[in-house]
């Protein structure tokens, strides 16, 4: 491999890291003064919407579907009970699970949320098309397969 070759692949690279980087910033920008009147987070937001998918969930199982570690999302669900939003309680068949459910306040978010995440649709500008092949180029570049 040329040296002319060598420098473009680092170069795209560089690129892809910085576009990762300007992408990410930029969803948690356009979430926040949505979420900021709701009381939330973007990664409270994650979990809420994840929840919304069915409840009881344990700690370990969303951390997992949310690719985020046991020290960060154990003290955001913390945050999230202390507002009054999700219950932790002990599995009675398992005490080394957490069960993670909605109250009724976070259940009264369901529609206020989903909100948020058409306004955001709409503020990326592309296709339900262009979304969805966005959505999948992400997951795949998330957990590619071999992982």
């Amino acid at each position: 491999m040329s040296n002319n070759e060598i420098a473009s692949r680092r170069a795209v690279g560089t690129q892809l890291s910085f576009a990762l980087y300007g992408a990410a910033n930029r969803m948690a920008r356009l979430h926040k003064p949505f979420l900021q009147p709701l009381g939330l987070t973007f990664p409270q937001y994650l979990v809420m919407l994840e929840l919304y998918g069915g409840t009881p969930r344990a700690v370990g199982e969303l951390g997992l579907k949310l690719d985020m570690d046991t020290g960060t999302i154990t003290p955001l669900l913390k945050r999230l009970e202390s507002a009054g939003m999700v219950t932790r309680t002990r599995d009675r068949t398992d005490e080394r699970r957490v069960l993670i459910h909605l109250t009724e306040a976070g259940e009264s978010l369901r529609e206020a949320l989903w909100a948020v995440t058409d306004k955001i649709k709409t503020a990326c500008q592309l296709t339900d098309e262009g979304l969805a092949d966005l959505r999948d180029t992400l997951h795949a570049f998330a957990r590619p397969a071999g992982d």
